[in-house]
């Protein structure tokens, strides 16, 4: 169920978090750099041993490992294969084979997938107000897709594609949700620690001959600094910080965070890449700030709807 939190720390976590969606947004453009000279499941598996280590020595550092129970390290592993582990392979996968404009808009069904499990198996409680935020926030990204003109298609391996990416989501939506178990008995320094060290075992068998192939002492200083920053800013930090503000926000409030990394995308587009920002990639960023302004509001109008309902009744009455 949802705890109390204090305010300040409240919206410390929704200041964190932006920043979180805003190197997400970033991170592809660094991603594409890299994949000019690796191919992607390489490149992924080279992030994920940058981001492995630096979990561990920040773990050794914060002097806060405990011994985890057996159940809990198979409990950690079923959450790294069939969260962190499925995103990483079939997200990769998935961009290769659809169009970008499907791609872009089913990144943005992650909160719904985080809403539908917290049903499934009554983890929080789901308000209309929550909802609400969701559907905003997923129109904003539709809106902000449209405007830049991307592909929509579902013909030929389009369709596969698509299914791999929306894969990938309900893989980071398990991830998020069945994540924030272990902070009751262990810190997110373990937790993140184990995740990146787990998905990394599992990759590495995935990925192995196409990792054998890539000569990597002849792999140029771009390519590294990008699996350096995607590495250690875009996975080790931000998901540090995106399981430590599960346990402060809550699952469905932090998943909306997810749908504002694309305004930070074509924000950053428009500025390096001198991409057009139009008025419906404006509208579909007011619509996603709105999402996260219901969500982080949900009180307000869940009080307003109880009054709203209450002056009804009173009204029939009379």
């Amino acid at each position: 169920m949802n705890t109390p939190i204090s305010s300040s720390r409240s919206v410390s976590a929704e200041f964190i978090l932006l920043f979180v969606a805003m190197v997400w947004g970033f991170n592809p453009v660094v991603i594409k750099i890299g994949l000019q000279w690796l191919p992607p499941q390489a490149y992924n598996l080279g992030r994920l041993v940058v981001a492995t280590i630096v979990g561990l020595i920040a773990l050794w550092l914060s002097g806060t490992y405990r011994r985890p129970s057996r159940a809990d390290v198979w409990k950690l592993f079923r959450v790294s294969a069939l969260g962190f582990f499925t995103f990483q392979v079939f997200f990769t996968e998935g961009l290769q084979r659809t169009a970008a404009g499907n791609a872009s808009f089913i990144m943005c069904l992650l909160p719904v997938g985080v809403l539908l499990l917290n049903k499934l198996f009554g983890l929080e409680t789901i308000t209309r107000a929550v909802v609400l935020g969701i559907v905003c926030s997923v129109s904003g990204v539709a809106l902000i897709v449209v405007g830049t003109g991307k592909e929509f298609s579902l013909a030929g391996h389009h369709f596969l594609g698509t299914v791999f990416v929306m894969l990938s989501q309900l893989g980071y939506a398990y991830y998020t949700v069945f994540s924030k178990e272990f902070q009751a008995r262990y810190s997110t320094y373990q937790i993140t620690a184990g995740l990146m060290g787990f998905t990394t075992l599992l990759l590495a068998i995935f990925a192995l001959p196409e990792t054998l192939s890539v000569r990597w002492f002849e792999v140029p200083a771009a390519a590294w600094g990008s699996v350096l920053f995607s590495g250690i800013l875009a996975l080790c930090i931000c998901n540090f910080l995106w399981i430590w503000g599960t346990g402060v926000l809550g699952t469905s409030r932090v998943a909306i965070f997810n749908n504002v990394s694309p305004v930070f995308a074509v924000v950053s587009a428009y500025f390096v890449l001198g991409e057009e920002f139009g008025i419906l990639q404006t509208l579909g960023a007011v619509f996603v700030f709105a999402g996260v302004y219901i969500t982080r509001n949900r009180g307000k109008f869940e009080k307003q709807r109880r009054y709203l309902k209450s002056n009804n009744k009173d009204s029939f009455l009379k």
